[in-house]
């Protein structure tokens, strides 16, 4: 197929690299977004996202003419969802920015569009979004497997990349690719080789729709049990990092790192659209996401010793002597995203328990005031944060890895990541 002009729905963490490569091609690239001030920002050649590289390449291609971004969709010969999926009450799948991409798109499709959903979806939702576009445009004729003639081609292909890596890894990537029909398919791969270096491998749509959530839950039964582990190594006095150290010399083992919990928009939310589609057989899956979430709870209980100890220990008087630092709100290092991000969820707690005694470093906020849900914690520098009393380490990002601070006698510090642990195992 020839694409001349492609359109992408979503102008996030996913839409906007895919948008900006594909207009670094020489492709006419519509970004399509309903935030007025993200659009402003790409037109003006500006992102809005922290993501290594991204800012050139987008710069690049909006002055050249091939990228452009509107609030309302516009006809093209190719169309990429890019919308979030989260889930509702009961973690049940929100499938409502899905719908509202195929209203958006359905009055501009005409005939040999290609559509692709790149959402992570529940099994089913790519099915579900041709009969929502059918419903608008009873004119087409959409796909059906086995049927050989249809005006539009619709496909399902996951992105699967690692935020902080996302332009490389969204060329180099192998891409998993379910369409409707084996036409749609092929048509899918035709857009994808614009950009993407990696294989191209063909399924069904609904074995790609499972295929992104079984790798997202397996990264989230890996991290429940390294996770599981620092509780228990907590409770009966092992240092979790030099454990973790030794059981991976055997050459068949690989623990991850713990941490604070798990967050993002989709490690945390994945494995919960099969649990909603299979709940009395995804067991262990449902387990680790219950390890996971009930982690930052954990780490609060941490908090709450060592303020015991300075209490005990009368370094300090009174509870409100006291001061918290937590280092790290994004949901993983290196990057700027705090969608679902347990560092947040635990500074907001500690926030609202001790409202004037806790401050938060994180370097990676381009402008804190466009996070309404870091408006009201108090953001202050790396080494201000380095003389609270208790010191939190959520996030191990690099500029926190540089600064090997020490601790004082009337300090304590929590590592949930193991960043500074090796650098602090004697106190001044």
């Amino acid at each position: 197929m020839n694409f001349n002009t492609i359109s992408v729905i979503g102008l996030g963490y996913i839409g906007l690299p895919t948008a900006a490569l594909l207009a670094s091609r020489s492709k006419r690239v519509v970004g399509v977004d309903i935030n007025q001030s993200v659009v402003d920002s790409i037109n003006a050649g500006d992102t809005h996202i922290v993501e290594p590289h991204l800012d050139g390449v987008v710069r690049d291609a909006v002055s050249k003419g091939y990228l452009k971004a509107t609030t309302k969709a516009e006809p093209a010969d190719a169309f990429l969802i890019c919308v979030p999926t989260p889930f509702k009450n009961n973690f049940q799948p929100d499938l409502f920015y899905i719908e509202a991409a195929a209203k958006a798109i359905a009055p501009v499709l005409k005939a040999g569009n290609l559509v692709i959903l790149e959402s992570t979806s529940p099994v089913g939702t790519t099915e579900q979004l041709a009969c929502w576009l059918k419903e608008i445009r009873d004119d087409l004729i959409f796909p059906e497997w086995g049927r050989d003639k249809f005006d539009i081609q619709i496909a399902h292909c996951p992105e699967r990349v690692l935020p902080g890596n996302v332009l490389k890894e969204l060329c180099e990537n192998d891409r998993i690719i379910g369409g409707i029909s084996e036409s749609c398919a092929k048509a899918a791969i035709d857009l994808y080789k614009i950009f993407v270096k990696g294989n191209c491998i063909v399924t069904k749509v609904r074995t790609a729709e499972m295929c992104k959530l079984v790798e997202n839950s397996f990264r989230d039964v890996n991290i429940a049990f390294a996770n599981e582990l620092s509780v228990i190594c907590e409770k009966i006095d092992i240092d979790i990092w030099e454990l973790i150290t030794l059981a991976n010399r055997h050459p068949r083992v690989d623990i991850l790192k713990p941490g604070p919990g798990v967050g993002g928009h989709c490690i945390a939310v994945d494995p919960w659209f099969i649990v909603h589609q299979a709940p009395n057989d995804a067991k262990l899956i449902r387990t680790a996401r219950e390890v996971n979430d009930t982690k930052p709870h954990w780490v609060l209980m941490q908090v709450q010793q060592a303020l015991n100890e300075l209490l005990i220990a009368s370094i300090k008087k009174q509870k409100d002597d006291i001061t918290i630092a937590c280092f790290g709100l994004a949901f993983k290092a290196d990057i700027d995203d705090l969608r679902g991000s347990p560092a947040l969820k635990i500074a907001e707690m500690l926030h609202t328990t001790y409202p004037s005694q806790v401050v938060c470093v994180e370097p990676n906020l381009k402008d804190p005031s466009q996070h309404p849900a870091t408006q009201k914690l108090k953001l202050v520098d790396a080494h201000i944060g380095l003389t609270a009393d208790i010191i939190l380490m959520l996030v191990d990002h690099q500029d926190f890895a540089t600064l090997k601070p020490n601790l004082r006698s009337d300090q304590r510090l929590i590592d949930t990541r193991g960043l500074w642990n090796s650098e602090l195992l004697e106190k001044c």
